[in-house]
C-alpha cells in the first residue's frame, strides 16, 4: 500500500549563511594550490578585513592580496613559520583578546596540513578564543579527487622521512594498511621514494604521482609502483607532487601491468597512421606509465623492422 502523507510533504534549501562578523578571532584561511579563480570570496573578504595575516611567506600572500584585489592599504603582515611560530602564537592571543582579528595562512593550500599553524591554533583554543576555519583548496583532496584510487578510508602521512633507512622502515609498516595512503614529496626524491614503496608493498601496488595540482601543466600518473618506478627513473617530474597509493586489499590494488607486446601493438597502429617513432613515444609515454625511452626503443624497432620489409623484393618478382 503506498504510503499517503497526511500533510504536505515541502524539501526546503538550507540557508544560505553570509559572512559572519570575524571581530575577535583566528580564521584560519585556504588559499589558491596555483589557480587564482579557487581563491573563494569569503576567503578574499577575510584577507581584506583582517587585522593581521600572519603568512609561512610574506611575498606569496602579498602577491595573492594584489591579483585578487584584496590588498589593503597598511596592513599588518607577519611571518609565521616553524621557528617562530610560537611567539606568533603568543601575538595572536593578544591581539584577539584586544578583539582584533588574525588571519593565517600558508604559503599555498589549507594551513597546518604539513603547514606551519598549530601551535597559533593551539594557543588560540588554550586562551578560550575562537578559531574560524575558512576552508579551501588542499592538495591532499585534490589528489585524492583525481587519482582514481579508494578515497573514501586514506591515510595522510605528509612528506616521507629523508633518510632512505627511516624511510623504509616507514613504508614497511604500512604493508597491511587497508587504507589509502596520501604523501606529499619533493621531485627531487619522487624517484627514490616510488622505489622503496615498490620494494615494500610490491610493484603491483596501485598508485598516482599527481603534480603541479590546478596549475597550467597539471597531471595525473596513474600505475603500478612498477610502472612509475620505470617512468621516473630517468625523468624527474617538475612542480609540487603528491603520491597516491591504493592500500592492501583494494579492489584496485593490482592493475595488468603494460607488457612489451601491449605496448608494441599500440606503436604499431599509431606508427600505422603515419607518425615517426618519436611523436608515438611521445604520444603513449602521455597515457601509458613506461618509461619514455622504453616505449622509444620499441616504436623505432618496428619501424625500423618496416622498413625493411618494405625494401625487401618480392618473392614472386621476377
Amino acid at each position: 500500500m503506498p504510503f499517503t502523507p497526511s500533510e504536505p510533504i515541502t524539501h526546503k534549501a538550507p540557508p544560505q549563511v553570509r559572512n559572519a562578523p570575524l571581530q575577535g578571532a583566528l580564521a584560519v584561511v585556504a588559499t589558491p594550490l596555483g589557480n587564482l579563480e579557487d581563491l573563494s570570496d569569503r576567503a578574499r573578504a577575510t584577507l581584506r578585513d583582517a587585522d593581521l595575516i600572519l603568512a609561512e611567506d610574506t611575498r606569496t600572500v602579498r602577491r595573492l592580496l594584489s591579483e585578487s584585489g584584496s590588498a589593503r592599504s597598511g596592513q599588518l603582515i607577519l611571518s609565521c613559520f616553524d621557528g617562530n611560530e610560537d611567539a606568533r602564537a603568543q601575538e595572536a592571543v593578544q591581539r584577539i583578546s584586544d578583539g582584533q582579528t588574525v588571519a593565517l595562512v600558508s604559503e599555498a593550500g589549507t594551513p597546518l596540513v604539513s603547514d606551519p599553524g598549530f601551535r597559533v591554533v593551539t594557543a588560540i583554543i588554550a586562551a578560550g578564543l575562537r578559531v574560524r576555519p575558512i576552508p579551501g583548496p588542499s592538495a591532499l583532496l585534490a589528489a585524492l579527487m583525481g587519482a582514481g584510487i579508494a578515497p573514501d578510508h586514506f591515510t595522510f602521512l605528509a612528506f616521507p622521512p629523508r633518510k632512505p633507512g627511516a624511510r623504509r622502515r616507514l613504508f614497511d609498516s604500512l604493508k597491511s594498511s587497508p587504507f589509502t595512503l596520501v604523501f606529499y614529496e619533493s621531485p627531487l626524491r619522487t624517484a627514490e621514494t616510488l622505489k622503496d614503496l615498490a620494494a615494500a608493498l610490491g610493484g603491483r601496488r596501485r598508485a598516482c604521482v599527481a603534480r603541479e595540482l590546478t596549475k597550467i601543466h597539471e597531471e595525473f600518473v596513474r600505475g603500478s609502483l612498477d610502472e612509475l618506478v620505470a617512468r621516473y627513473q630517468d625523468q624527474r617530474p617538475l612542480g609540487e607532487v603528491t603520491l597516491v597509493v591504493a592500500g592492501l586489499n583494494d579492489p584496485s590494488t593490482e592493475v595488468a601491468v603494460w607488457s612489451d607486446e601491449d605496448v608494441t601493438e599500440e606503436a604499431r597502429e599509431l606508427l600505422a597512421t603515419g607518425m615517426s617513432a618519436r611523436d608515438v613515444a611521445d604520444r603513449l609515454a602521455e597515457t601509458i606509465p613506461r618509461a619514455r625511452r622504453e616505449i622509444y626503443k620499441l616504436a623505432t624497432a618496428i619501424a625500423n623492422a618496416g622498413a625493411t620489409d618494405s625494401a625487401s623484393p618480392d618473392d614472386d618478382a621476377p
